[in-house]
């Protein structure tokens, strides 16, 4: 089977083989002749002719034709003489085969018809009264033409399934790089949440406990700065607690456990974040966050200074929408608070569902305008954007009418599936 898989005109070694075939048909051509008795005994003619049919038989692969076209020759005259006829019949079957197996249906009927014809005619002078004769060779060419074009097609059969499999290979080798790509972007979109929200919450606290130190030493204010310093410390652990999760859940990728299952602890009862503002609790091992974990959000901005305003209107939202809705507004309150500009600053954040799609709202009225327009562009929209891509939503982002920013996000809710 092996070498019928073989193409024939790329197989190595062609023709050191076929020089071997030639040799092996040619002993085969000298049994007929000792065994059988069909014809006037061989002369050095018929030997002539006869070493004239094998030797074109070692370059049978790269000229078939011509292989053909001098085995016919020799193969014909050698008839006419009236030799033994059984002797040459291994060289032209050889010969037949090739032609079949290394060309197209049309060459090989072609083939059968220039050979079939010349043959029955001579045999037919030869022998007027062999019918049965002429219908044994008749079948004999066809059968040979027919064997060469049955191996060619399978042949033509196993380099496409192969082909299959290598692009199957392919594809799925491009798909691998995508997950890691696509994987690298979530770590990066996770890890940017996590620390650009923290370090703006904690550097804003920090702030807060500065200016009432310096406003009045002389009347300090020990619980504002007890707060302050309080809000820093429930940040740090929050955060700790977040990074902790992420980087558990990238080693667990790599010994094989897929991410999914953090995502389906999500979807689990009661796994809602109640640790404020990141992945899950403040011992590194809760769930991914969702709509629960908005009021915690909320509450650190407004222990960061700003003046929050949280409606939620929805019910229904799976984990994967819930979790893309609380990293935008998450990303869009660190936003606000660090670009806000004022200390009055008024965010206001909604959410409802409607016509199966989530849809979430975050305006303030700060100078997110100027603030936007100035200074080194950063990751924070753009990861809002892809994390509303990621559930197959969309996301807008601009400085409003007259003052402030918002943020307005529509995610579609998957249908319920009928049980």
């Amino acid at each position: 089977m092996a070498v019928v898989n073989r193409d024939p005109l790329t197989a190595p070694h062609r023709t050191r083989n076929d020089a071997f075939l030639a040799v092996g048909v040619a002993v085969l051509a000298l049994v007929f002749a000792s065994l059988t008795d069909d014809g006037r005994p061989l002369g050095p003619p018929g030997w002539a002719l006869l070493a004239g049919a094998h030797v074109p038989l070692v370059w049978r692969r790269s000229r078939p034709l011509l292989v053909l076209l001098a085995v016919a020759a020799c193969v014909t005259l050698y008839h006419a003489l009236d030799y033994n006829h059984a002797v040459p019949i291994p060289a032209t079957l050889v010969a037949l085969y090739t032609v079949a197996a290394t060309g197209t249906v049309r060459r090989s009927l072609l083939t059968a018809v220039v050979v079939l014809g010349p043959t029955l005619i001579i045999n037919t002078f030869t022998n007027p009264d062999g019918a049965l004769e002429l219908l044994r060779i008749s079948g004999w060419i066809i059968a040979v033409l027919f064997f060469g074009v049955d191996a060619r097609f399978y042949r033509q059969y196993v380099a496409s399934i192969v082909e299959r499999a290598e692009r199957a290979e392919r594809t799925r080798e491009e798909e691998a790089r995508r997950r890691v790509v696509e994987e690298r972007l979530r770590i990066a979109r996770d890890l940017h949440d996590l620390l650009a929200h923290s370090i703006t919450l904690i550097g804003v606290q920090t702030s807060v406990a500065a200016h009432v130190l310096t406003a009045d030493p002389d009347r300090l204010d020990r619980e504002a700065v007890a707060q302050a310093l309080d809000g820093i410390a429930d940040t740090c652990r929050t955060a700790r607690g977040e990074l902790r999760t992420t980087l558990e859940v990238l080693r667990e990728n790599e010994t094989g456990v897929s991410f999914a299952r953090e995502r389906e602890r999500a979807a689990a009862p009661g796994s809602g974040s109640s640790s404020g503002s990141g992945l899950g609790s403040s011992d590194g091992r809760g769930p991914l966050p969702g709509l629960d974990g908005l009021g915690a959000l909320a509450e650190a901005a407004r222990v960061a200074g700003a003046k929050v305003e949280l409606s939620v209107h929805a019910d229904g939202v799976p984990p994967s929408v819930g979790a893309a809705a609380y990293r935008i507004v998450q990303e869009a309150l660190t936003n606000a608070v660090r670009h806000g500009g004022r200390d009055d600053l008024t965010v206001r954040v909604g959410l409802r569902t409607a016509e199966r799609t989530l849809r979430v709202t975050v305006t303030d009225d700060g100078a997110g305008h100027g603030q936007a327009s100035g200074g080194a562009p950063g990751f924070g929209l753009v990861g809002m954007r892809e994390r509303a891509r990621s559930v197959g939503g969309t996301l807008d982002a601009g400085p409003g009418p007259t003052e402030g920013f918002h943020v307005i996000a529509e995610l579609p809710l998957p249908r319920e599936e009928p049980s």
